[in-house]
């Protein structure tokens, strides 16, 4: 078997690297999304079970306040629509979100 030369195991040295840092771009990519989701999911379980109303409805009312100007396509608007419509009847908002939050 010939030994390759300087120029080829460079190139395939280069290949792997490029693999690599494509491996390494979706793993942040993962951590990221996961992060994401876990805020999220608290956020939904604190407004869906906090006894504190005063708490909850400070988040209430910083995500309607917030998420508009947030989300920029109507496809996002509408998975918030129970969270952005203010419910005068329910004051602890103890049921917002859209099953398991954790």
């Amino acid at each position: 078997m010939a030994r390759k030369s300087i120029g080829e195991r460079l190139a395939q040295l280069e290949a792997q690297r490029k693999t690599l840092q494509i491996r390494l771009g979706k793993q942040e990519r993962a951590i990221d999304t996961r992060r994401k989701v876990l805020i999220g999911a608290l956020v939904l379980h604190r407004l869906e079970h906090d006894r504190d109303v005063q708490f909850a409805g400070g988040i209430a009312a910083w995500l309607r306040r917030e998420l508009p100007k947030f989300l920029t396509r109507d496809a996002d608007r509408d998975l918030f629509d129970d969270l952005l419509e203010p419910r005068p009847h329910d004051p602890s908002l103890g049921n917002i979100g859209s099953g398991s939050a954790v």
